[in-house]
């Protein structure tokens, strides 16, 4: 019987996985790290989407105080995480990575729902 809860366990978590935005160990790290530097203390990461950019859509990172009216409010870690309702669709089981490398650093969005992305990593087509 245990076996049967656990594989019932890892499927809803697979689709939870599927249906949410995450983020990775090195993203929350970074975003902390920002928010200290900054004396951003009690605020969380606004993550969105906007209309724009080479391919169509764009992805907007900023911080955020407070909830709006329409968000989903995500806890990951200790950082509380806004998405917006109209963003939510097009970031459903999105992973975003922080990277960093000789030439550049930044976050890095790992999108089920693009059909097509530009060189810049930033825009997105849905």
């Amino acid at each position: 019987m245990e076996t049967k809860a656990h594989e019932i366990h890892q499927d809803r978590l697979e689709a939870y996985n599927q249906q949410t935005l995450r983020l990775t160990e090195k993203a929350i790290a970074q975003v902390k790290t920002i928010l200290a530097r900054e004396g951003l203390e009690g605020y969380g990461l606004r993550v969105g989407v906007v209309g724009g950019g080479c391919s169509g859509f764009s992805y907007g990172l900023d911080f955020e105080k407070e909830q709006k009216p329409d968000d989903t409010v995500l806890e990951i870690d200790g950082l509380k995480v806004y998405l917006d309702e109209s963003s939510g669709k097009y970031l459903a089981g999105t992973v975003i990575d922080y990277v960093s490398g000789l030439q550049d650093a930044g976050f890095k969005f790992i999108n089920p729902n693009a059909t097509g992305t530009c060189g810049c990593g930033t825009s997105f087509s849905a």
